[in-house]
């Protein structure tokens, strides 16, 4: 579970668009979702464009999945782009806001192309609900081999 610049400061920053749910609060939801779901999860965040991308390279021995919150480089990061298609992984990317309902710039993510799919604007329950339909991916893709 990766997540990009200024999620660090979920809670502070315009609780009015993300609400006031921190990211700590967020990595108790998915840690208490994953082990509902028999999951083992890595929670990152960074607000490094070139770390995030490292973090993605290394999901390709680590990690059956990505979900991503790419927050602001969804909008300008092919790098970023590039490595999620690299991986050959399922990738889930997550938005806390309707980026469709917001400033014309953040309705194109670059990252949706690579992403299976995309949950957004459902405010942090969208975590919990991407790590379900990872794990339904991830079952569909064992039951297929």
């Amino acid at each position: 579970m990766l997540n990009g610049p200024n999620l660090n400061m979920l809670g502070q920053r315009q609780p009015e668009i993300y609400g006031r749910a921190t990211l700590d609060d967020v990595e108790q939801i998915c840690i208490q979702a994953a082990d509902k779901l028999d999951l083992a999860i890595d929670f990152r965040q960074t607000n490094i464009e070139g770390e995030l991308i490292s973090w993605v390279q290394e999901c390709r021995k680590r990690a059956r999945g990505i979900i991503i919150n790419p927050a602001g480089y969804s909008h300008t990061s092919v790098a970023l782009l590039d490595a999620l298609l690299a991986t050959d992984l399922p990738v889930i990317e997550v938005h806390i806001s309707n980026i469709h309902r917001r400033e014309p710039f953040r309705h194109t993510s670059y990252v949706s192309r690579a992403a299976v799919g995309v949950i957004c604007g459902l405010g942090v329950a969208g975590y919990s609900l991407a790590l379900q339909a990872m794990t339904d991916l991830i079952l569909n893709e064992d039951d297929h081999q």
